[in-house]
């Protein structure tokens, strides 16, 4: 009897297993193929303008994602901020630029892996970091943010930073694309400037791209010249590709004209081709 018992457990285990994917799809489809709110849609006319350059039917599947995004994702305030319907919907058109293209990886698990939850603050944050000073000595420092992703599975966002990037859709900063290529950079458990990719030659290729625009972008500062990519993406390779998926989203065919071969491969990922927007 405690056999069969154990055998049926271990069954339903499985079933269960087998059925959430089928679950969540199915789910989806249902919040996707919901009629986009009429206040929702003045709330991207409004404020997320790069909406309108996208071709109708990314345009579409935009507003399909942002029902999904928002059905799944907590937005919760901070430091006294109460969240409304306009600030969640301009998160979640900003958060759900990246996951266009990547139909494979909406359809087959969590819109973005680690995700939690967004905290979101009525602008700039403080938040403590440790440096390593002369010695070996560690202290912690004070660092104001506009924004921030854990690995943790969750963002944080500073909703001034949130609605003044998303206004120009092209000066080539938005904080929301920033920080939600971190989470794809993190899927993996860690950030290094590289996502999860189908193979090593991909993986390889990838690296080739990213490391000689980034040794480019370098090399551009080291003789203090101005150009296409924020001088921050010299931070880390994490944050080349942060700032490099701000501007192939708002800025897409100067950053092609600029580093082809960086392009193709952020093309290549994203499965989207912004110059045509």
């Amino acid at each position: 009897m405690a056999l069969l018992l154990i055998d049926l457990l271990a069954l339903a285990l499985v079933l269960w297993l087998v059925g959430q994917p089928l679950l969540r799809r199915w789910r989806r489809k249902r919040l996707a193929a919901r009629p986009f709110p009429a206040e929702w849609r003045r709330v991207l006319r409004e404020h997320v303008p790069l909406v309108a350059r996208l071709p109708a039917d990314l345009q579409l599947r935009l507003k399909g994602l942002v029902q999904i995004f928002l059905a799944e994702t907590p937005i919760i305030g901070c430091a006294g901020l109460e969240v409304d319907d306009a600030m969640r919907v301009t998160i979640a058109a900003q958060a759900c630029l990246p996951l266009l293209g990547r139909r494979h990886a909406v359809s087959h698990g969590r819109l973005y892996p680690l995700l939690r939850q967004v905290l979101l603050y009525p602008g700039s944050f403080v938040v403590e970091r440790p440096v390593q000073l002369d010695g070996g000595v560690q202290m912690e420092q004070r660092r104001r943010l506009a924004g921030e992703s854990w690995s943790q599975g969750q963002v944080l966002l500073s909703w001034e930073d949130v609605r003044e990037g998303a206004a120009d859709p092209q000066d080539g900063r938005n904080v929301v694309i920033h920080e939600f290529a971190h989470q794809i950079d993190q899927a993996k458990g860690f950030a290094n400037g590289a996502p999860v990719l189908r193979d090593r030659a991909a993986h390889r290729r990838w690296a080739r791209a990213m490391q000689s625009a980034y040794d480019a972008l370098r090399a551009r500062l080291a003789r203090g010249e101005d150009g296409l990519i924020d001088a921050y993406g010299a931070t880390e390779p994490a944050e080349f590709f942060a700032v490099v998926s701000e501007l192939f989203f708002e800025r897409g065919a100067e950053l092609a004209a600029a580093e082809p071969l960086l392009y193709e491969e952020l093309r290549r990922y994203y499965a989207l081709d912004p110059r045509a927007w």
